[in-house]
């Protein structure tokens, strides 16, 4: 099985990574891993539990399920542009019937960036309408646009703005010094800044400048270790400040309902109603019989036409862009419950309410 790559053009053919922006395809195609596989090579097997999203790039694929029954998906044709055999564990075995190739992702990190993606819409247009960030909004753009808050909660990210603080510096202050233990990391919103890093007993030597909309001093707040670089400042400028406390609770969870398969569907008995907040062409390929299909990048503006009388059970692939709808919808009023480990981690207790087109 030999590796390779493919561009981002091609990655622009398959549901759901066709919804992300040209920013966050970039970071996706760093995650790829492109395999080639020979005829008769097993792609994985009935029951396995990979984590993975699986697109058919060349070649053909023939599918196997428990009960014999056999599908095959070439590459080009409708069925290809989604993920083979989404469900986790799975519910086929699949092994290539001519040399073919593949795409594949971590589930988790593709809902994630889609939930990101999504989500950070809603803030940039908020921004763009909001004469009050008039100043702002370039930086405040370009960070959410940074790969380091992909580790952050989608529903956190206008937490991000309140708990940042401004703080002018004049040229030559040093912000960060090698070696020092870290109690927050910083934005800068304007100027310039002058990135160092010491090797021994020798002068600082500078190894990178900073622009307007640049984060620094977060690994160190990750790892825990010292700071690994002195920056300076190579201009005036105004820094934004994000204490480590502060860094720490964007990093959390917010507070939601999640529940089980079993929960959920006791719950759907008593009257909840089903929302599916994948996108609609995830939503036309298969979905739960009854469900209302209100994707993420249009809840805001849709949520208004949901009953606040009633109790809404929001899912999606991996749990995480439901966890976020269920934040937004909760802040509007609604009562929400989320299924826990989405579709992928509950195939078996929801095989018989699914739906395909």
């Amino acid at each position: 099985m030999a590796q390779e790559s493919i561009d981002k053009s091609l990655l622009q053919t398959f549901v759901p990574v066709n919804a992300l922006s040209g920013d966050q395809l970039d970071w996706l195609l760093d995650q790829q891993e492109v395999c080639r596989y020979s005829s008769g090579d097993a792609l994985f097997s009935l029951g396995d539990k990979d984590n993975t999203t699986i697109y058919l790039l060349s070649g053909k694929v023939e599918l196997t399920d428990d009960a014999g029954k056999t599908r095959t998906v070439s590459a080009g044709d409708t069925a290809s542009w989604h993920p083979l055999e989404h469900a986790q564990p799975r519910r086929s075995t699949a092994r290539a019937l001519t040399e073919v190739s593949v795409v594949r992702f971590d589930s988790f990190r593709l809902d994630t960036i889609l939930s990101w993606d999504q989500s950070a819409g809603y803030v940039i247009l908020d921004i763009n309408a909001n004469s009050a960030y008039q100043n702002d909004r370039e930086w405040m753009i370009r960070l959410l646009k940074s790969k380091l808050f992909h580790r952050v909660p989608p529903s956190n990210i206008l937490e991000i703005f309140r708990r940042l603080k401004a703080h002018r510096h004049k040229q030559g202050d040093v912000i960060i010094r090698q070696g020092e233990a870290a109690d927050c990391c910083y934005i800068l919103k304007e100027g310039v800044c002058e990135v160092a890093i010491s090797m021994g007993d020798n002068a600082p030597t500078p190894v990178a400048m900073l622009e307007e909309g640049q984060w620094f001093g977060e690994e160190a707040l990750l790892s825990g270790k010292p700071r690994n670089a002195t920056v300076t400042m190579a201009t005036d400028g105004v820094l934004m400040k994000l204490e480590r406390q502060d860094f720490d609770a964007l990093l959390r969870e917010p507070i939601i309902n999640t529940m089980p398969a079993g929960d959920v569907l006791g719950a759907a008995e008593k009257g909840a109603w089903w929302l599916d907040v994948r996108t609609s062409d995830e939503f036309d390929q298969e979905h739960l019989v009854g469900a209302t299909n209100m994707p993420l990048n249009v809840l805001r503006l849709k949520s208004r036409l949901l009953d606040p009388s009633k109790t809404y059970i929001a899912y999606c692939d991996t749990g995480r862009r439901s966890a976020t709808a269920a934040f937004l919808l909760k802040n509007a009023g609604l009562d929400v419950i989320v299924l826990d480990g989405g579709l992928n981690a509950n195939a078996a207790n929801l095989n018989e309410y699914l739906t395909q087109v």
